[in-house]
């Protein structure tokens, strides 16, 4: 998934015209100034006089802030910004009053009240203009740091999201060997004994990973998915020591569509065979237990082994590796937890959101 990063500053004339508010605001100020002080006739007569100088100076101050790219070190931008807007007010007011037709079909310096209004805007306009130009810069500064703050923030998720992304590969990639191992350990086991059942727990063995390796390292499954490949698994196990296993499977209709992380009810089966199960004199039997209840899942899994304070190697690394794996998928929204079960065996359930698959 990309992120699309929000540019920091538009350039050409995206921030040429970007600067609507500052010509409004200077326009009015310049129309109020000769309106209330210099007495000009009616605002309407000079509107388009005072748009076009309000536009030229906004033209000034936007070329300015790109053009000359590079500025001497003892001269700052904004200080050449400010003296554009108050060099370009007099210039376009010469310019327009000087193009643009008036009722008497004199020069504007020859007429004495066009005189007087050219004055006065321009008396006006740089009182006002340089001001205006100050606070556009400092509003400007301000959604500059904004921008910058807000490109800062999502550089900075992309790459937390990253980094998750890669330990939790990196903790699968654990998952699939230690799953691995475990298993061809066990065939092993019985072709090292001579046993005759070797070569059907073998192909039972070639069906279930041609079944479970490619899910190994996909992002989600399906607690339907996962069942499967559970029961494959304990009648796998089954086969290799049908005297000392046996096991049920109990499962709401309704949370067979709910997602999950790939192997994490397997990890919890496989955990009570190999530390639970397998150490057990007599062997044991495994209760699987798979409930919607409302926005969560339960799983609950249960052994009859010989117990946590019994075995010398603990519960093993796929325990960790899943515990690992679920606070990087949903933080605190998940929990497991393994508990002592009287008068031996062990309980581990497990709370997860509760999230159909997509369609």
């Amino acid at each position: 998934m990309s992120t699309t990063l929000i540019s920091a500053k538009p350039r050409g004339l995206a921030l040429l015209l970007g600067w609507r508010r500052l010509t409004l605001a200077l326009c009015v100020a310049i129309i109020l100034w000769r309106a209330l002080v210099f007495g000009c006739p009616p605002a309407s007569e000079l509107g388009g006089h005072v748009l076009l100088i309000g536009l030229g100076a906004v033209l000034g101050f936007g070329l300015l802030e790109q053009w000359p790219r590079r500025l001497p070190p003892w001269l700052a931008r904004w200080v050449l910004q400010v003296l554009g807007v108050a060099v370009a007010i007099p210039l376009t007011a010469f310019a327009v009053f000087s193009w643009l037709p008036n009722v008497e079909g004199q020069p504007f310096w020859e007429v004495e009240h066009l005189r007087g209004c050219f004055m006065g805007i321009n008396v006006a306009g740089l009182l006002v203009g340089p001001w205006i130009a100050l606070g556009a810069l400092v509003r400007q500064k301000e959604a500059f740091a904004r921008d910058q703050a807000l490109r800062f923030e999502l550089e900075r998720s992309e790459l937390e999201r990253k980094a998750l992304d890669t330990r939790l590969h990196l903790l699968q990639a654990q998952v699939a060997p230690h799953f691995l191992f475990n298993t061809l350990a066990n065939v092993q086991a019985l072709v090292d004994a001579g046993s005759p059942q070797a070569p059907a727990v073998l192909r039972a063995l070639i069906a279930y990973l041609r079944a479970a390796v490619p899910r190994l390292h996909e992002a989600s499954t399906t607690l339907g998915q996962e069942l499967d490949l559970v029961q494959a698994y304990l009648e796998l196990m089954h086969m290799r020591m049908p005297d000392r296993l046996t096991y049920s499977l109990h499962a709401d209709e309704s949370a067979r569509a709910l997602t999950c992380p790939p192997i994490t009810l397997l990890t919890l089966v496989e955990n009570a065979v190999r530390h639970g199960i397998d150490p057990a004199e007599d062997g044991g039997r495994i209760d699987i237990e798979v409930r919607h209840r409302g926005e969560h899942c339960l799983v609950r899994v249960r052994d009859t082994g010989v117990g946590l304070h019994s075995t010398s190697s603990g519960l093993g690394t796929g325990l960790s590796n899943l515990r690992e794996r679920l606070r990087l998928i949903f933080g605190t929204r998940a929990s497991l937890s393994v508990t002592e079960r009287p008068p031996h065996g062990v309980c581990a359930e497990l709370d997860l959101p509760a999230a159909a698959a997509p369609a």
